[in-house]
């Protein structure tokens, strides 16, 4: 073995002590050694040169590599005080000891390697690893007492169950990566959603995940869960994911249930049957079904009125279809026939429910318009719920699941006849005012004759009822072959939209008649309604009435004079048959009737020609809301002129000016009067 120089270690950053014989004489140390131990006597044995009690574990190591000339090291606290290299206190060191040869003869060469910082820093490793394993026990408790199943994922996508649970809920193993097995347990329409969800929080600036999806329990029923997730962050990278998955059902359909109840309070607002159905069915589509029809039962047979070979007659009258599915078949307002299944749900107040492979509707259930869609929407299951209102089915609710969307469970069938029967206050008034209208219509219809047939002329009239509410007025028209030739038309409106409003025009009507029949070549248009005026206000018939009463006479060298009083109502329309339209106003209207039955009434006249037309209408042809009566009656001429234009037929114009005005808030009627050249028919244009 080479000697050893021990002035190699003058400037050496750590303590180096030589000793030399078995005696191990200190023979030599730097200067780090000095600052470390203090200054220790040379020539004399380690025993006398290092005499504390704490070195005697130093001094039999020199023994140990002396004797058997094997490097041995150990570690070993010391207490440093001020003045010291490095902090005062304890502090760690391993201390190295080797055989050598120097130029005193074989001996140990001794080394002492402060490592305070790399013990104290293994020491608080120690403790955070610990700290982390008790916060992992403490959140394991915790989502173990609140029945969550918790995972940790790694960005690779293996997944660890750390609170268990999954299997018991779902019947399936638990999976160590989401893969489509792992998938298959989620709601069909809920994976994309999820899987979407997932990657924007994992390939995005680090956030929390939250995502309610549905899972397949073991029972095979869905149920609404909730995952929340945490990244863990190191260095801004994400390692890992902690998170929870927790039934949340109940809490779901709270919330659900408020949802669409909150939707359904609408239909107090609805103004007619349609409406309110439409308003149920667009309630539960798509939270509840997929699709969702209303099909109305005639009021003549409740329950149910039954065609041939005991089947049941109903209309679909609304009907809501989720986006992704074929566009429904548009609501024709025919009644349809149904099979026997609907009349057993109709007789029995039941639910029933049908589950079949997708795209394969039984036939015979509904309408084949209705199956024919099903096949197309690949419906996989069809339920039927009748809707009772006093005691009576009035109708009933079909609702579909259409691809992959499983039958609906027992809580979903709850829900449905829950919204159902939260509407039936304003169903039962919708369907009172469509009954009293029906009423109405029948009578008012009843009244409104045919026109009468006049040599000469063409006589047109139509009626519309409001579009928009279940209202009937007391809207109007007459027309009258006199015994000398003459003709006589009327237009009216009395004050009022309910069955009182529409018994009130019949009487109004049939004593007009009277009064211009009898004495029909002595009574002008103005004494006519003079006479009616008194008659009605003896007789308390009406509060306040709106007419327009006119004569029109046969002139001898051809063409037709018209003579006509104005009570209070909107002015006849002048179509010439050449020429721009205009208003036969005068110098303006008198009083409606019922207001002054005393005061005289004018009479204003017009000769009519060959092609052309003179118009009695109501204000629902002019009333526009937002809008004041010139814009309506200029919007009316405009019609009326293009209808003329096209040649069109006096009942045709009368249709067309209807239609026009068919989203109109008030029933609305309107009577034409047409000379024609004898021999001919006129077609609205000039030789």
């Amino acid at each position: 073995m080479p000697e050893l120089e021990p002035e190699v270690f003058d400037s050496a950053v750590v303590s180096i002590a030589m000793t030399a014989g078995e005696d191990h004489v200190l023979v030599y140390y730097n200067d780090a050694f000095r600052a470390l131990f203090g200054p220790r006597p040379l020539g004399v044995p380690a025993r006398q040169a290092f005499a504390e009690d704490s070195a005697t574990s130093f001094i039999t190591m020199l023994d140990d590599v002396y004797r058997d000339r094997t490097a041995r090291q150990v570690t070993s606290p010391r207490t440093t005080e001020a003045g010291t290299p490095g902090a005062p206190g304890v502090r760690h060191f391993v201390y190295s000891c080797s055989p050598m040869v120097s130029r005193h003869g074989p001996g140990v060469l001794a080394v002492a390697v402060d490592t305070t910082s790399a013990v104290e820093a293994a020491e608080r490793a120690e403790l955070l690893s610990e700290q982390q394993h008790q916060a992992l026990q403490r959140y394991e408790a915790l989502m173990s007492a609140v029945s969550q199943i918790v995972w940790l994922m790694q960005p690779t996508g293996e997944i660890e169950e750390l609170v268990g649970g999954f299997q018991e809920f779902t019947g399936i193993p638990w999976r160590p990566r989401i893969d489509q097995d792992w998938l298959s347990a989620v709601h069909p329409h809920d994976r994309s959603r999820l899987v979407r969800d997932w990657r924007d929080s994992a390939e995005g600036a680090p956030s929390m995940f939250v995502c309610t999806f549905r899972m397949r329990t073991a029972s095979g029923a869905y149920r609404h869960v909730q995952s929340r997730a945490v990244p863990i962050v190191r260095d801004g990278v994400t390692v890992e994911w902690i998170g929870a998955t927790a039934d949340v059902e109940d809490q779901w359909r709270n919330r659900l249930r408020e949802r669409l109840l909150a939707r359904v309070a609408q239909v107090v607002s609805a103004n007619d049957v349609p409406e309110a159905f439409a308003a149920v069915t667009e309630a539960v589509v798509p939270d509840l079904t997929d699709v969702c029809s209303v099909f109305l039962l005639p009021p003549t047979g409740l329950p149910g009125s039954t065609g041939a070979a005991g089947t049941l007659t109903a209309t679909r009258i609304a009907s809501t279809a989720r986006e992704g599915l074929p566009s429904l078949p548009p609501l024709s307002g025919e009644p349809r026939q149904l099979g026997p299944v609907a009349q057993q749900v109709v007789d029995s107040r039941r639910p029933r429910l049908f589950t079949f492979p997708a795209g394969e509707p039984p036939p015979g259930v509904l309408p084949d318009l209705s199956t024919a869609w099903l096949r197309e929407a690949r419906a996989t299951s069809i339920t039927m719920v009748p809707i009772v209102i006093d005691s009576a089915v009035v109708a009933f609710a079909v609702a579909a699941g259409c691809v992959d969307s499983p039958p609906p469970g027992p809580a979903d069938l709850q829900m449905l006849g829950e919204v159902l029967h939260e509407v039936r206050d304003p169903l039962r008034q919708a369907l009172e005012l469509q009954r009293t209208r029906h009423t109405a219509l029948t009578l008012q219809r009843a009244l409104l004759t045919p026109t009468p047939r006049v040599p000469g002329a063409e006589l047109a009239a139509q009626y519309q009822p409001a579009s928009r509410t279940a209202e009937i007025g007391g809207d109007w028209y007459d027309s009258l072959l006199l015994p000398d030739g003459s003709v006589t038309l009327t237009i009216g409106d009395i004050a009022g939209h309910d069955l009182e409003a529409a018994t009130s025009m019949s009487q109004l009507r049939s004593m007009l008649r009277v009064i211009a029949y009898d004495r029909s070549h002595l009574n002008t248009p103005s004494e006519s309604l003079t006479r009616l005026d008194r008659v009605a206000e003896g007789l308390d018939i009406a509060p306040l009435v709106t007419a327009v009463h006119a004569r029109l006479e046969r002139r001898p060298g051809g063409g037709w004079h018209a003579s006509w009083a104005n009570a209070g109502h909107p002015p006849p329309l002048l179509l010439p048959a050449s020429g721009q339209p205009r208003f036969l106003e005068g110098e303006g209207p008198d009083l409606p009737l019922c207001v002054a039955p005393w005061m005289s009434r004018t009479t204003l006249h017009y000769d009519l020609h060959a092609g052309d037309t003179l118009l009695l209408y109501t204000d629902g042809l002019i009333e526009v809301p937002g809008t004041d009566l010139t814009e309506g009656m200029a919007a009316l001429a405009a019609h009326a002129e293009q209808a003329r234009l096209r040649g069109l037929p006096l009942s045709t114009l009368c249709e067309r000016l209807l239609a026009a005005a068919a989203d109109r808030r008030d029933d609305a009627a309107v009577i034409g009067f047409r000379p024609i050249a004898q021999g001919r028919v006129w077609t609205g244009r000039r030789p």
